[in-house]
């Protein structure tokens, strides 16, 4: 693995994106472990978007979402089933871009400074395994384009998730 270069400061999120993604595949290819694939990605994505507050991911253990690699403070170890944003993202299958969490019903506040989300399933064979999930500290930080530059790393990632 190269030295991953994070985003220079000062640079929109478009660009962020661009310079970003192509590392984290670099990282992961090759590499069969999938704690230190799933632990890096989280890195890369907190410390290489300025928007983001907490990156990681969450893995499907039978009726929960239980926590996994991440970056960031403290976060729930157990989500239930259509509980919360991450819940939500699991049980529709489809991603959700939560520009106040506040707002949402049933949000689960992990970090009282967390203000939007962005969570994605992650599938695998079909079936969602897990689910990558990014917050923010700002009020409506995620958009379309954070979801079309994060589709995919998630398609890139699940099968990582799914061997965990």
């Amino acid at each position: 693995m190269t030295d991953i270069q994070l985003p220079r400061a000062g640079i929109d999120k478009a660009q962020a994106y661009a310079e970003l993604l192509p590392q984290i595949a670099a990282m992961v290819e090759g590499e069969p472990d999938p704690i230190a694939n799933l632990a890096n990605a989280s890195a890369a994505l907190y410390h290489g978007l300025a928007h983001v507050s907490w990156a990681g991911f969450y893995k499907v253990r039978g009726a929960e979402l239980v926590l996994g690699p991440f970056q960031g403070r403290p976060a729930c170890i157990r989500i239930g089933r259509g509980r919360g944003v991450c819940g939500t993202a699991w049980a529709t299958g489809r991603p959700q871009i939560v520009p106040d969490v506040q707002a949402f019903p049933g949000h689960i506040a992990c970090d009282s400074a967390s203000r939007s989300e962005i969570v994605l399933p992650l599938r695998h064979a079909g079936e969602v395994v897990g689910v990558l999930d990014l917050d923010s500290a700002e009020l409506a930080a995620f958009d379309r384009l954070d979801l079309e530059k994060l589709e995919p790393l998630a398609d890139l990632l699940a099968p990582h998730l799914a061997a965990l």
